[in-house]
Protein backbone atom coordinates (compact mmCIF):
# COMPACT_ATOMS: atom_id res chain seq x y z
CA UNK A 1 0.00 0.00 0.00
CA UNK A 2 1.09 3.32 -0.99
CA UNK A 3 1.77 6.04 1.43
CA UNK A 4 -1.10 9.10 0.89
CA UNK A 5 0.57 11.29 3.09
CA UNK A 6 3.80 11.16 1.07
CA UNK A 7 2.13 13.12 -1.83
CA UNK A 8 3.90 16.56 -2.58
CA UNK A 9 1.58 19.04 -1.45
CA UNK A 10 0.56 21.58 -3.30
CA UNK A 11 1.00 20.32 -6.49
CA UNK A 12 0.75 23.61 -9.32
CA UNK A 13 -2.98 24.08 -10.21
CA UNK A 14 -4.44 21.56 -12.48
CA UNK A 15 -6.00 23.43 -15.40
CA UNK A 16 -8.86 21.57 -17.62
CA UNK A 17 -10.19 23.20 -20.57
CA UNK A 18 -12.57 25.45 -18.39
CA UNK A 19 -11.88 24.90 -14.37
CA UNK A 20 -8.54 25.45 -12.15
CA UNK A 21 -8.16 23.02 -9.45
CA UNK A 22 -6.14 24.33 -6.77
CA UNK A 23 -5.29 25.06 -3.10
CA UNK A 24 -7.37 26.37 -0.79
CA UNK A 25 -7.23 29.86 0.44
CA UNK A 26 -8.86 32.48 2.36
CA UNK A 27 -11.14 33.63 -0.35
CA UNK A 28 -12.41 30.32 -0.65
CA UNK A 29 -14.26 30.79 3.17
CA UNK A 30 -17.65 31.78 2.61
CA UNK A 31 -17.84 29.51 -0.63
CA UNK A 32 -17.23 26.27 1.68
CA UNK A 33 -19.71 27.60 4.31
CA UNK A 34 -22.07 28.20 1.78
CA UNK A 35 -21.67 24.26 0.51
CA UNK A 36 -22.64 23.21 4.07
CA UNK A 37 -25.60 25.14 4.81
CA UNK A 38 -27.16 24.49 1.51
CA UNK A 39 -29.76 22.19 1.93
CA UNK A 40 -29.19 20.66 -1.95
CA UNK A 41 -25.81 20.05 -1.19
CA UNK A 42 -25.95 18.53 1.91
CA UNK A 43 -29.06 16.13 0.94
CA UNK A 44 -26.75 13.15 1.07
CA UNK A 45 -24.34 13.86 3.53
CA UNK A 46 -26.31 14.38 6.65
CA UNK A 47 -28.00 17.77 5.84
CA UNK A 48 -27.33 21.26 6.03
CA UNK A 49 -25.25 22.26 9.02
CA UNK A 50 -26.12 25.58 10.95
CA UNK A 51 -24.26 28.54 9.41
CA UNK A 52 -23.63 30.29 12.95
CA UNK A 53 -21.98 27.24 13.68
CA UNK A 54 -20.10 26.89 10.85
CA UNK A 55 -19.00 30.46 11.04
CA UNK A 56 -17.02 30.15 14.42
CA UNK A 57 -15.75 26.53 13.69
CA UNK A 58 -14.53 26.96 9.76
CA UNK A 59 -10.59 28.14 9.90
CA UNK A 60 -9.59 31.15 7.88
CA UNK A 61 -8.21 29.16 5.30
CA UNK A 62 -10.66 25.81 5.05
CA UNK A 63 -9.57 22.94 3.45
CA UNK A 64 -6.10 23.35 3.58
CA UNK A 65 -4.72 19.89 3.72
CA UNK A 66 -3.27 17.49 1.27
CA UNK A 67 -5.69 16.33 -1.48
CA UNK A 68 -7.95 19.34 -0.97
CA UNK A 69 -8.53 20.97 -4.13
CA UNK A 70 -10.92 24.35 -4.66
CA UNK A 71 -12.61 23.79 -7.98
CA UNK A 72 -12.56 27.16 -9.55
CA UNK A 73 -14.51 28.49 -12.46
CA UNK A 74 -13.65 32.05 -14.13
CA UNK A 75 -11.41 32.96 -10.94
CA UNK A 76 -14.62 32.10 -8.31
CA UNK A 77 -14.58 28.91 -6.60
CA UNK A 78 -17.96 26.95 -7.11
CA UNK A 79 -16.84 23.40 -5.09
CA UNK A 80 -14.36 21.64 -4.06
CA UNK A 81 -12.85 17.89 -4.10
CA UNK A 82 -11.31 15.86 -1.36
CA UNK A 83 -9.11 12.77 -3.29
CA UNK A 84 -6.09 11.44 -0.34
CA UNK A 85 -8.61 11.18 2.60
CA UNK A 86 -8.33 7.79 3.57
CA UNK A 87 -11.49 5.83 4.17
CA UNK A 88 -12.51 4.71 7.38
CA UNK A 89 -11.51 1.00 8.13
CA UNK A 90 -14.48 0.74 10.35
CA UNK A 91 -16.85 1.79 8.13
CA UNK A 92 -18.67 -0.91 5.36
CA UNK A 93 -17.55 -0.35 2.34
CA UNK A 94 -13.83 -1.69 0.71
CA UNK A 95 -11.49 -3.14 -1.58
CA UNK A 96 -8.51 -4.15 0.39
CA UNK A 97 -9.02 -6.05 3.76
CA UNK A 98 -7.21 -3.40 5.75
CA UNK A 99 -9.13 -0.73 3.83
CA UNK A 100 -7.45 3.14 4.33
CA UNK A 101 -8.04 3.01 0.13
CA UNK A 102 -8.17 6.99 -0.90
CA UNK A 103 -11.93 8.23 -1.11
CA UNK A 104 -13.32 10.64 -3.70
CA UNK A 105 -15.39 13.15 -1.92
CA UNK A 106 -17.28 16.10 -3.56
CA UNK A 107 -19.34 19.47 -3.19
CA UNK A 108 -20.91 21.87 -6.01
CA UNK A 109 -22.17 24.71 -5.13
CA UNK A 110 -26.53 23.96 -6.87
CA UNK A 111 -26.14 27.06 -9.82
CA UNK A 112 -23.14 25.15 -11.06
CA UNK A 113 -25.10 21.69 -11.56
CA UNK A 114 -25.76 20.15 -14.76
CA UNK A 115 -22.91 21.38 -16.53
CA UNK A 116 -20.33 18.60 -16.72
CA UNK A 117 -17.92 20.75 -13.84
CA UNK A 118 -17.85 17.81 -11.21
CA UNK A 119 -17.21 15.43 -14.07
CA UNK A 120 -14.38 17.83 -15.68
CA UNK A 121 -12.58 18.80 -12.30
CA UNK A 122 -12.77 14.73 -11.01
CA UNK A 123 -11.83 13.78 -14.01
CA UNK A 124 -8.50 16.34 -13.70
CA UNK A 125 -8.40 15.01 -10.04
CA UNK A 126 -8.12 11.38 -11.07
CA UNK A 127 -5.36 12.11 -13.26
CA UNK A 128 -3.27 13.98 -11.28
CA UNK A 129 -3.70 10.87 -8.37
CA UNK A 130 -2.58 8.38 -10.82
CA UNK A 131 0.26 10.43 -11.98
CA UNK A 132 1.37 10.88 -8.27
CA UNK A 133 -0.01 7.45 -6.72
CA UNK A 134 -0.15 4.81 -9.85
CA UNK A 135 -1.55 1.84 -9.31
CA UNK A 136 -3.57 3.51 -6.30
CA UNK A 137 -7.16 2.32 -6.00
CA UNK A 138 -9.57 4.99 -4.82
CA UNK A 139 -13.09 4.76 -3.66
CA UNK A 140 -16.33 6.58 -3.76
CA UNK A 141 -19.62 5.77 -1.35
CA UNK A 142 -22.80 7.75 -2.75
CA UNK A 143 -26.20 7.06 -1.45
CA UNK A 144 -28.07 5.14 -4.47
CA UNK A 145 -30.62 7.34 -3.82
CA UNK A 146 -28.37 10.60 -5.12
CA UNK A 147 -28.86 10.09 -9.08
CA UNK A 148 -26.46 12.83 -9.88
CA UNK A 149 -23.65 11.15 -8.15
CA UNK A 150 -24.32 7.74 -9.19
CA UNK A 151 -24.24 8.93 -13.23
CA UNK A 152 -20.84 10.72 -12.07
CA UNK A 153 -19.40 7.85 -10.48
CA UNK A 154 -20.16 5.76 -13.99
CA UNK A 155 -19.12 8.52 -16.02
CA UNK A 156 -15.76 8.52 -14.08
CA UNK A 157 -15.42 4.97 -14.53
CA UNK A 158 -16.18 4.00 -11.38
CA UNK A 159 -16.88 0.25 -10.92
CA UNK A 160 -19.77 -1.46 -8.26
CA UNK A 161 -18.49 -3.33 -5.54
CA UNK A 162 -21.52 -3.51 -3.45
CA UNK A 163 -24.31 -2.10 -1.52
CA UNK A 164 -24.86 -1.73 2.05
CA UNK A 165 -26.95 0.18 4.93
CA UNK A 166 -25.22 3.35 6.23
CA UNK A 167 -26.80 6.02 7.97
CA UNK A 168 -30.57 5.30 7.56
CA UNK A 169 -30.09 4.70 3.76
CA UNK A 170 -28.73 2.18 1.03
CA UNK A 171 -24.75 2.84 -0.68
CA UNK A 172 -23.67 2.48 -3.27
CA UNK A 173 -19.83 1.83 -3.36
CA UNK A 174 -17.32 1.58 -6.35
CA UNK A 175 -13.93 1.71 -6.87
CA UNK A 176 -11.48 3.21 -9.93
CA UNK A 177 -8.52 2.10 -10.49
CA UNK A 178 -5.56 4.18 -13.00
CA UNK A 179 -6.07 3.29 -16.53
CA UNK A 180 -9.93 3.26 -15.96
CA UNK A 181 -11.30 5.89 -18.20
CA UNK A 182 -12.07 8.87 -16.91
CA UNK A 183 -14.38 11.53 -18.58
Amino acid sequence: MTELGLVAWPPAPIRTERLVLRESEARDRATCIELSVSPEVSAYVGGARPRDELERTVPEVPGRRPGFFVVELDGAMIGFIQLLDRRDAQRPGHVRPEGGEAELGYMFLPEVWGYGYAAEACAAALGWFADVLPGEPVVLCTQTANDRSMRLAAKLGFTEVERFEEYGAEQWFGVWCSGTPSG
